[in-house]
């Protein structure tokens, strides 16, 4: 009884109401210390996102159908509309048939020999071309060989083996390319001073050079076995170094089509 009734001052009056138990206050919300300025736009945007009928609890409120919309008979079929446009010109109409007043007109004869002109298209006629064909065995079916991939039908054709016109014209390009490209390496290198080596003079340098090589072997060969001496370690030294240089000049020649002499 002590916890639930207060102790009154002396200043306060009895009251009945002071015998109640308190109710406790709960603690409230602290301020927020940040408040976005978006804070109402975010709440209006997820308000409008809450309001699909998909999305509400229950069933979506609809509008009820009167009895007079019930479901009828191929009502949800889709409908082909109608054609405006013309559907082209009117279809002929045929000849009406003859009436029985109506008499055929009599007597009309032809001089015409039909016996002759049979004989003489039969003459003037081409002869048909058999198809050729094959047969898998005896008594077995019969397969046309013209349009069954196995003959080689294109060989005959007029054209087959010719070059095409593309083919002419992009080569014709390349070699004029080529040949502009060449004339302007050529003005380069003689406004340079350089000056293109003919390709029979290559030719006789090139032979010049073989036969240098052969008589200096050929002094090789002839030298000594034994040697022992200085003179003969020196030239011995002197042909090889004379065979390397010329076996470089010659591999040299012989790898380059096109050479060049600096003029003096």
């Amino acid at each position: 009884m002590a916890e639930l009734c207060p102790q009154l001052g002396p200043e306060q009056e009895e009251n009945i109401y002071h015998w109640l138990p308190s109710e406790e206050e709960a603690p409230g919300r602290p301020p927020l210390r940040y408040i976005s300025t978006f804070r109402s736009s975010i709440k209006r945007e997820m308000q409008e996102q809450r309001k699909a009928p998909c999305q509400t609890m229950g069933i979506p409120k609809l509008e009820v159908p009167t009895p007079k919309e019930y479901l009828r008979k191929r009502s949800k079929e889709p409908k082909v509309p109608k054609c405006t446009q013309d559907r082209g010109r009117k279809q002929t109409r045929k000849p009406q048939v003859p009436r029985q007043s109506d008499r055929p007109i009599m007597g009309i004869q032809s001089k015409k020999n039909f016996i002759t002109t049979n004989v003489a298209g039969a003459i003037m006629a081409v002869a048909k071309k058999p198809l050729r064909a094959c047969v898998d065995r005896c008594k077995g079916d019969t397969f046309l060989l013209d349009q069954s991939g196995l003959v080689q039908r294109f060989l005959k054709k007029k054209d087959f083996g010719v070059t095409p016109k593309y083919l002419k014209k992009r080569k014709k390009e390349a070699r004029q390319v080529q040949k502009l490209s060449v004339s302007g390496q050529q003005d380069g290198l003689q406004q340079k001073g350089l000056t293109r080596l003919a390709t029979r003079d290559r030719e006789n340098v090139l032979a010049g050079l073989k036969e240098n090589w052969e008589e200096i072997n050929k002094e090789f060969q002839s030298l000594s076995v034994v040697i022992d001496t200085v003179p003969k370690k020196l030239r011995k030294e002197k042909l090889e170094t004379e065979m390397k240089q010329l076996e470089h000049d010659i591999s040299t020649l012989e790898k380059h089509k096109f050479v060049y002499i600096a003029s003096a």
